[in-house]
């Protein structure tokens, strides 16, 4: 538990994400956006709101740990859809490397997803989402953020 203690509070969000989310030769956009994390049973459940004023939406994310599984399931919502998407799970390494995974569908097609957390332990948490068209034999990142604490 724990290990998303490291999103509490304010922080700038430097958003790339590609053009088209299943494409790799699409191009990537940049875009800025502001977050908000708390913490929440005893470190067992974690919050963050992110807003993108430049893209017009917003979304939130739950993070869950299960004591008994001993992993995160991580949920999100945006303000686009009004939706929350399937979860991803997972767990931390020892080298503070964060992986989650889970199915859902984009553009019609079933993809699996994968949410990447690193940096943490140097103050400069990054996440990184890739979709996976093929069972999970080839991945392609496609929405990166790396964040930076507001004063």
């Amino acid at each position: 538990m724990n290990e998303f203690d490291f999103l509490i509070g304010s922080w700038d969000v430097a958003n790339r994400w590609r053009t088209d989310f299943l494409d790799e030769t699409s191009a990537w956009e940049e875009f800025a956006a502001t977050s908000r994390g708390s913490r929440h049973f005893d470190g067992g459940a974690n919050f963050d709101e992110i807003d993108f004023p430049t893209k017009g939406f917003a979304g939130l994310t739950l993070r869950l740990f299960d004591t008994e599984r001993k992993e995160w399931s991580l949920y999100w919502a945006s303000k686009r859809t009004g939706t929350l998407f399937p979860p991803v799970t997972g767990r931390f390494t020892d080298a503070g490397r964060g992986e989650f995974y889970g199915d859902d569908t984009h553009g019609g097609k079933d993809v699996k997803v994968r949410f990447t957390w690193s940096g943490m332990n140097e103050g400069t948490p990054r996440w990184e989402q890739a979709f996976s068209v093929d069972g999970g034999k080839t991945w392609l990142t496609n929405w990166v953020m790396d964040l930076t604490r507001r004063d």
